[in-house]
């Protein structure tokens, strides 16, 4: 079955930067486009960042550009986003789905995320 495994979140001090991780299996990854989903605390999903199959193509919401990059490594089955210039809005539980953006990642994808705290 379909599993995403994220991890790199950490407790950060603003203007710190952390990289994630997202380990896929079950499916054939590089034949996907993949998207990174945060959730802020008391707030619902916001889709972050999109990549194609063979990341051609990558797009981010206005609020991260600049400092966030979102990447793949195929051979790895393996998505990334390095973040830059952490905020304290950044602070939320950041996830990994299927998908290239905000109206087609995978609902069902979003399961256990990894928890991303910016401090001022």
């Amino acid at each position: 079955q379909v599993q995403l495994v994220e991890s790199g979140g950490a407790l950060v001090q603003s203007g710190g930067s952390l990289r994630l991780s997202c380990v896929a299996s079950g499916f054939a990854f590089h034949l996907y486009d993949m998207s990174w989903i945060r959730r802020p605390p008391g707030k619902g999903l916001e889709w972050v960042s999109g990549i194609r199959s063979g990341s051609i193509m990558t797009n981010y919401v206005d609020s991260v550009k600049g400092r966030f990059t979102i990447s793949r490594d195929d051979a790895r089955n393996t998505l990334y986003l390095q973040m830059n210039g952490l905020k304290p809005e950044d602070t939320a539980v950041y996830y990994c789905a299927r998908g290239r953006s905000e109206s087609t990642y995978y609902d069902n994808d979003i399961d256990q995320g990894t928890q991303v705290t910016v401090s001022l």
